[in-house]
């Protein structure tokens, strides 16, 4: 049997001698694999690494030898100016442990002032109970290239660490989510590799949900980013799609039952507590998190007289599709960014109408 699984975020490979079960590892140079398929003494997968886009991988398993069927990319990148992530653990609530891939800004082109600490991008990963990898994405680069450090976070209820961990989301999204990201940064600040001043938080759909109730229940953050994100819990446990009807029983509580929790759990109702920027990005399309859910949040942060920005794509659904709104939403969250902390952007993008600022 060829076997993939997950070590501390990581992913392995090994040969599982279903005899004796003994199992042998392959030493390939990848550290997450995904879709395997297996016929006689040939394996296919798709494989990745922090310095190398998502590939078809064909393995000889008599051999060991690869063959890069495809990637999903030809693009060249200089690898001096690829940040090569950080598996980091860090202290959380209860005396527990969390986990995160820490990502340095690097740029060969590009220095900081001297002495001066970047800003931090803390990323909240949807799902929840999905989990990041720490597989070359351009969408970490771009912040990296352009002098963020980035946390891209594996809060409690991630996979890749065990069901314990696993599980520990179960009746607490919104709670412990929440608090492995603000503790995440906070070790950082504590480690000296961040600007504690310039601490912003961005995620989507569940990530963004996680984001609004660290901006809203807590004060360690100085701007966000909420992309499609849900700001109300409860109408997921009502009114969402049919493959994720019951999803919510398990991380907050079954709904009617316990509409007090999630009372307690809705950033919408508490958003008069945010007080830093946000902006905020949503497809009108969405039927998962539909706009009333940001644009409610949005008017209740321009009546409050805090920089908020609105930007809404016709024709998108849950997550955006179309290159020309992917690109805009990178250069309109880095402009909105470089206005609330501050710095000049080097590229030349659209401004965004920032309402209060």
């Amino acid at each position: 049997l060829i076997c993939i699984y997950q070590e501390n975020g990581e992913g392995h490979l090994v040969r599982l001698n279903s005899g004796n079960g003994e199992a042998q590892p392959l030493e390939l140079p990848y550290t997450n694999y995904n879709m395997m398929v297996v016929s006689g003494e040939r394996a296919a997968f798709l494989a990745s690494s922090p310095t190398e886009f998502t590939s078809l991988i064909e393995l000889n398993l008599a051999t060991n030898q690869l063959e890069v069927v495809r990637r999903n990319s030809n693009l060249i990148l200089d690898k001096a100016s690829l940040s090569v992530p950080e598996a980091i653990e860090f202290p959380t609530e209860h005396g527990l442990t969390a986990y995160a891939f820490y990502y340095a800004p690097r740029n060969a082109n590009q220095q900081a002032p001297e002495g001066e600490l970047p800003p931090l991008l803390v990323i909240s990963h949807g799902g929840p109970t999905s989990a990041t990898t720490n597989a070359l994405l351009l969408s970490t680069q771009y912040w990296t290239s352009r002098g963020f450090a980035v946390l891209d976070v594996n809060y409690g209820g991630s996979t890749g660490y065990g069901r314990t961990y696993r599980q520990r989301l179960n009746g607490q999204f919104g709670i412990v989510d929440t608090n492995d990201c603000i503790n995440g940064a906070k070790y950082l600040v504590e480690k000296g590799l961040v600007d504690p001043k310039r601490l912003a938080i961005k995620g989507g759909s569940a990530g963004g949900y996680t984001t609004l109730c660290a901006l809203a229940f807590h004060k360690t953050f100085n701007a966000g980013g909420c992309h499609f994100g849900v700001s109300d819990p409860a109408a997921l446990a009502r009114d969402t799609h049919k493959f994720e009807s019951r999803y919510m029983d398990s991380m907050v509580g079954p709904y009617p039952e316990m509409e007090d929790v999630y009372k307690e759990r809705t950033p919408i109702l508490y958003a008069d507590q945010i007080s830093c920027p946000v902006i905020f990005f949503q497809g009108l399309d969405d039927r998962v998190v539909t706009p009333d859910q940001s644009e409610l949040m949005v008017n209740v942060l321009r009546e409050n007289k805090l920089p908020v920005a609105y930007i809404a794509y016709e024709g998108e659904g849950h997550g955006f599709r179309m290159a020309k709104n992917i690109k805009r939403t990178f250069e309109a969250e880095s402009y909105f960014f470089a206005r609330v902390f501050g710095f000049e952007l080097a590229d030349q993008v659209e401004p965004v109408e920032i309402y209060n600022m």
